[in-house]
């Protein structure tokens, strides 16, 4: 991609010259006026980080093509070494983020819903090199060290965009960064069993919000009515599923809603031979027995949610870890040379820039006009790893997303035919969606 191309980019999200520089200056990046300008250096980042390694020689030769200024690498590391230049960064991402083309289609199409945001949280581990292992820690025995760290994402499933990303150590577990989670009223929540604490539950009533959760076998359910204990296990034996109000074991004494439903022998099976291989001690038999369930946790009532919705919502956090495999299949995230801390910020930063352009920016508007016109369905990995091998098209197809006025053109029927799903009888994520919301 050119730097016209990607400045015509940041320009259609609204991000202009002189919005990047007053950025660069308030964050200390930009003090007094040089050779290299701000938007030439987040362009070089941004365009290099797509492609697994970036180094000072490659950021200095893409400027210098674009810009015809000449400078050396030398200069790019003692411009990119500075904590202003990893602030600079994060407020375009932030930029980024909030910043939105038009999607009426999106909008109208979600806005029949119950919820005011559908938020999925998820984490993925990287892999780092050694040296950061003092700021990320890892995995470390006798025989060997491995340095990782954790990205925690939030996504709106409404309005297909991302809410924030985090770079923490690897010892910050999800259970560590689910507090960190700003909840409204009217949201409703999805995250696995390693976010779920009980402080956790208390924070979504009390917010007037919603949450669900795949139970977690080390939660203690009390009786509603006589606050004795339940055995879980033993009433699932007896009933073969389940749909009532329990309380959790706190001092509030919350009200929580057990929703169950037995499944194959085969995907118990399949969760016992995963669960074994994962954890750290053998699991308790109790636990490999609930197994046989789907059992869920929710703060919804019966009436506005059945076992069949509460499957198709919570199945939709699936859509993160696309996402995720998006990032790891088609950016080169095993690629990280022996950075600096700072160097590692500002690599993955410019590729959360660069991921948010891919998936908000173009994937999600260009689904909804494809869908309509061509009754296709688009993929995700597809789409970011087509974006990422043409470039040049990137600007194009954003063009065509704008100047959209009820008629398909060229480059978005290009896209239609390289990045959408074959056909399949398993429905797609926005199958699932509409299924799930829309009346």
């Amino acid at each position: 991609m050119k730097k016209v191309d990607f400045l015509a980019l940041l320009n259609a999200m609204n991000i202009g010259a002189d919005q990047i520089k007053k950025i660069a200056i308030d964050t200390g990046f930009l003090i007094r006026k040089g050779l290299i300008e701000p938007a030439d250096i987040l362009y070089a980042i941004c365009c290099a980080a797509t492609h697994g390694t970036v180094s000072f020689n490659d950021l200095a030769a893409k400027i210098d093509a674009e810009t015809t200024v000449s400078v050396s690498r030398q200069a790019i590391a003692k411009k990119t070494s500075k904590e202003s230049c990893v602030l600079f960064l994060k407020k375009i991402l932030a930029l980024v983020i909030i910043s939105r083309i038009g999607k009426e289609e999106i909008d109208s199409l979600r806005r029949a819903g119950k919820f005011k945001r559908v938020l999925v949280q998820d984490s993925t581990i990287i892999k780092l090199p050694l040296r950061l292992f003092g700021f990320f820690s890892g995995v470390s025995n006798a025989q060997s060290s491995v340095c990782n760290a954790r990205i925690q994402c939030v996504y709106d499933l409404i309005t297909e965009s991302f809410i924030y990303f985090t770079i923490d150590s690897y010892t910050k577990n999800d259970q560590k960064a689910a507090p960190e989670l700003t909840i409204e009223k009217g949201d409703l929540v999805i995250r696995d069993r390693g976010y779920l604490t009980l402080k956790e539950i208390e924070r979504h009533w009390t917010a007037e919000a919603d949450c669900i959760y795949r139970h977690q076998s080390n939660i203690v359910l009390l009786d509603s009515q006589t606050k004795e204990r339940i055995n879980l296990l033993t009433e699932l034996q007896s009933k073969k599923q389940l749909d009532f109000e329990v309380t959790l074991n706190n001092e509030k004494g919350t009200k929580i809603r057990i929703v169950a439903l037995p499944v194959s022998d085969e995907i118990a099976n399949r969760r016992r031979m995963k669960a074994k291989k994962e954890a750290k001690k053998e699991p308790g038999k109790e636990c490999l027995a609930l197994m046989s369930w789907s059992i869920f946790m929710t703060t919804i009532s019966r009436q506005d949610a059945d076992y069949n919705f509460l499957f198709k919502v919570y199945s939709l956090r699936w859509r993160i870890e696309i996402i995720f495999k998006s990032w790891k299949s088609n950016m080169e995230f095993s690629k990280i040379h022996n950075v600096s801390k700072k160097q590692l910020s500002l690599i993955l930063y410019a590729r959360f820039i660069m991921i948010i352009i891919y998936i908000q920016y173009i994937f999600s508007p260009a689904r909804m006009i494809i869908k309509k016109h061509q009754k296709r369905g688009l993929s995700m990995i597809k789409v970011v790893r087509y974006l990422i091998k043409n470039a040049s098209k990137i600007i194009q197809v954003v063009k065509a997303i704008e100047s959209y006025k009820g008629k398909i053109g060229y480059h978005l029927i290009t896209l239609a035919r390289y990045c959408s799903y074959d056909k399949r009888v398993r429905p797609n994520f926005e199958q699932d969606f509409d299924i799930a919301f829309l009346p």
